[in-house]
């Protein structure tokens, strides 16, 4: 089996990442079925450089953000993620197991089929800056677990973990089973280009498609974890106040800067004065100061400058906007520090830019409805959403919504902890992405379910098919299609 030859058409490749995916692919094809102590050994040595570098960690991705909530960091980053690898441990010796498949024993006497799951080789991370850790070590563990070598590009935005995490991998795992790079300036497209045996990115559906077609010239498969704008529904039956209460809160973590965050939520008509007041009430009993470290800072000043645009133009174009911070003592933003408040956009219109594009921030548009017809045309004439966030406690009102809305994954009466689900896969739909990872879907994801005929003693084929065909064969087939077509 010989190498794909590297891409140089339209990138040139640096030698960093050349050299690693040859000493990579190499080391695959001396060892392109690893057992299972190996891959034990490679989830708990995961789990270990996170553990024992817990500190240093929090601080780089801290100062990458500027300000990062460290709860925030240690919930969102290392907890669900440790959950994660150990939900590998537990399950992966089963799923490493050759699966049997049922196969016609009148067709094929004494011949069996099973379907054996085999490492696909070296795989490509591509990793944003909103959730570095969670989004590189979560693939990692399937990754591993699946038996595959992995080259991870960081983003421009989180040079400090980049950097921190280049030093101490090599404690961990050798280059040839894991390696990290700085994105170093734009170098993506060229990260992208090389022969992956699987490329697995998260980042913004304009992205995506460049890497998607970068991947194409190599026929390089995908997963593409993209975003959209994922809607709330509160339907009438539902409390507001818990409502309120919980989509605030998903709205506020890491400053909104999620991709499946609220986008955009659609209330009853004439509820909109009770739920603003329960979120001014939430955001003052939560957020005593708005540069306070709980609340999280926006990237950086491009970002920011994103956010007072997309504002701008709503309100220039007639809506109306509500400051949640306005009533907390300390209400007025450090700009050094990019805190952004937290806002409730009214009366937004589609010609807005806040209803044009993911807003990736703490605004939180509102729109109001009648009818839950109203709702799903409106979902529907969009682009499918990474998420969908129902909130009902009427199950035919519910059911409604899950049958005429597809959207990547959906959390009832709440928002957002459906990602953080082992055993369930996370993956969005049409322009919110392709593909899926998490638990055994993240394995199968990075196997190659491959399957496999075993020819019994006796075979049909000499029996019947072998020509000439005679009237007899024909007869034969005739029957066959009648008893078994």
């Amino acid at each position: 089996m010989n190498a794909p030859e590297l891409n140089h058409r339209s990138y040139a490749i640096p030698a960093e990442f050349s050299e690693c995916f040859d000493l990579q692919r190499a080391a695959y094809l001396a060892n392109p079925y690893p057992d299972y102590a190996s891959r034990r050994a490679d989830l708990e040595n995961l789990a270990r450089l996170l553990k024992e570098n817990k500190d240093a960690l929090v601080a780089a991705i801290n100062q990458d953000y500027g300000n990062r909530s460290s709860f925030e960091t240690l919930f969102a980053e290392f907890f669900v993620v440790l959950q994660e690898i150990k939900d590998n441990l537990k399950h992966m010796k089963k799923w490493m197991q050759p699966q049997r498949r049922h196969i016609d024993v009148l067709l094929y006497p004494g011949s069996k089929v099973a379907v054996i799951p085999q490492p696909l080789g070296v795989i490509g991370v591509i990793v944003p800056w909103n959730f570095p850790l969670n989004l590189s070590f979560a693939p990692l563990a399937a990754i591993f677990a699946a038996g595959n070598r992995a080259m991870l590009k960081m983003s421009e935005n989180s040079v400090h973990l980049a950097r921190l995490l280049i030093e101490i991998t090599p404690k961990y795992f050798p280059p040839e089973k894991l390696q990290f790079f700085e994105d170093g300036g734009g170098r993506g497209p060229a990260f992208s280009s090389l022969p992956f045996d699987h490329l697995f990115f998260t980042g913004s559906g304009q992205t995506g498609r460049a890497v998607m077609a970068n991947a194409a010239r190599n026929l390089t498969p995908v997963t593409l974890e993209l975003g959209g704008k994922s809607p709330a529904v509160v339907a009438p039956d539902f409390p507001l106040a818990t409502a309120a209460d919980r989509i605030i809160w998903v709205k506020a973590f890491n400053a909104g800067q999620i991709c499946t965050n609220v986008d955009y939520v659609y209330l009853p008509e004439g509820s909109e004065e009770a739920f603003t007041a329960e979120a001014k009430r939430l955001v003052a009993e939560r957020y005593p100061d708005i540069n306070h470290p709980d609340y999280t800072s926006i990237i950086d000043e491009r970002s920011y400058c994103r956010l007072e645009t997309t504002l701008n133009d709503a309100l220039d174009k007639g809506a109306r906007v509500v400051n949640l911070f306005e009533s907390v003592h300390s209400a007025q933003p450090d700009r050094a520090l990019r805190k952004f408040p937290l806002t409730l956009v009214f009366n937004v219109t589609d010609d807005m830019e806040i209803m044009q594009r993911e807003i990736f921030g703490p605004l939180l548009p509102v729109k109001t409805y009648q009818r839950p017809q109203e709702v799903v045309d409106y979902v529907n004439a969009h682009d499918r959403p990474l998420a969908f966030y129902p909130f009902t406690n009427d199950a035919v009102l519910l059911d409604f919504y899950l049958k005429r809305i597809m959207s990547g994954g959906v959390s009832v009466n709440t928002a957002l902890l459906h990602v953080a689900q082992h055993d369930i896969p996370f993956g969005g739909v049409g322009a919110s992405g392709m593909g899926h990872y998490h638990g055994y879907e993240g394995f199968t994801t990075f196997s190659k379910m491959r399957p496999v005929f075993y020819q019994g003693r006796f075979s049909a084929i000499k029996l019947m098919m072998l020509p000439p065909y005679d009237k007899k064969a024909n007869k034969l087939i005739a029957l066959m299609i009648k008893l078994f077509g």
